[in-house]
């Protein structure tokens, strides 16, 4: 029995699924049509949003692995006083999304918590599959930590952020850092991540809710893994379900939303997260699909999403 979606969560995206439903559908594995059509929506929501005063941004480089230098965008509040940081991951499946598109959500999150914030400008699939992405964000995180002295960070108070597929790179990070002794890192904000490439197949109670399907989903992680997505092999680094061993990770914060298909990974990941010995905070919110609170961030509901992401960063 499928859940009533919240009612002004609804209202918004009641011209998105009209739209959705005159269009062609979009077949499994074309990511490029998905990545015109998503990054478009993306960008339309983006600028929707205020963006709010006093907040610095200073572009950056690190270098990643192979050589290649990753863009990086610093936000700080002008009066802030505090010297934690966040470094953010922005979502799109993997195959989408940018620095631009998480702008405005980057300086909200820092004008509101006062928090300083590293997003990533990490490579995508399918032209940079696994292991890339996620090396590109583990390189992005030791870079702000060898120059925590010089951006004023205390590098004892660097979190690991990320929404969607971000999350699920901000859960693969915090399991890579532990796993080669890297930054020690004061928590993990996962924001309804994108965590086990196995959700492929589309849940009867979410048929008429998902903003993000079992076909999107299943089209992300072969971008990532290509056609060993889903099969026995998938390395923890890519998705972070996959883990044996989850302890010794930060402490995390996890949301997900009742009707977003990451719904029941994410509620795994954190009972393990717990039984590992790893605190853990898990807030489902009601009556909301995956990215909800993209669709509108003045409902009650984002704005209480809103309002408990800022809390966790100010509790660095």
């Amino acid at each position: 029995m499928t859940v009533p979606m919240d009612t002004e969560i609804a209202a918004a995206l009641s011209p998105i699924i009209a739209a959705a439903e005159a269009a062609p559908p979009l077949a499994p594995g074309d990511w490029q049509t998905r990545r015109e059509v998503f990054g478009t929506a993306i960008a339309a929501q983006a600028a929707e949003l205020n963006v709010p005063p006093g907040v610095t941004v200073t572009p950056c480089s690190a270098t990643a692995g192979d050589g290649a230098a990753i863009p990086l965008r610093l936000y700080q509040r002008q009066d802030a006083q505090g010297a934690s940081l966040a470094v953010y991951l922005h979502g799109g499946g993997m195959f989408l999304g940018s620095l631009d598109t998480h702008d405005t959500q980057c300086r909200i999150y820092t004008h509101l918590s006062g928090v300083a914030l590293l997003s990533v400008g990490y490579r995508l699939a399918p032209e940079h599959p696994h292991p890339v992405p996620v090396e590109d964000c583990y390189a992005a995180l030791r870079w702000a930590a060898v120059n925590a002295a010089d951006l004023g960070i205390d590098p004892a108070r660097i979190a690991i952020m990320g929404d969607s597929a971000g999350g699920g790179l901000a859960a693969a990070v915090a399991l890579l850092s532990r796993d080669r002794r890297g930054p020690a890192l004061a928590a993990q904000i996962l924001i309804y991540p994108m965590l086990d490439d196995r959700t492929i197949v589309a849940q009867p109670d979410l048929a008429d809710t998902a903003t993000w399907s079992a076909a999107d989903n299943l089209t992300g992680w072969r971008c990532l893994l290509g056609e060993t997505a889903g099969g026995p092999d998938t390395p923890a680094y890519a998705a972070p379900a996959r883990a044996d061993n989850l302890g010794a990770l930060p402490p995390a914060y996890i949301e997900t939303g009742q009707l977003d298909l990451f719904r029941d990974e994410n509620i795994a990941y954190a009972q393990r997260l717990s039984r590992a010995g790893v605190p853990v905070e898990l807030i489902q919110y009601p009556a909301v699909p995956h990215a909800f609170d993209t669709f509108d961030p003045a409902a009650a509901v984002s704005r209480r999403a809103l309002d408990n992401r800022v809390r966790a960063l100010g509790a660095l």
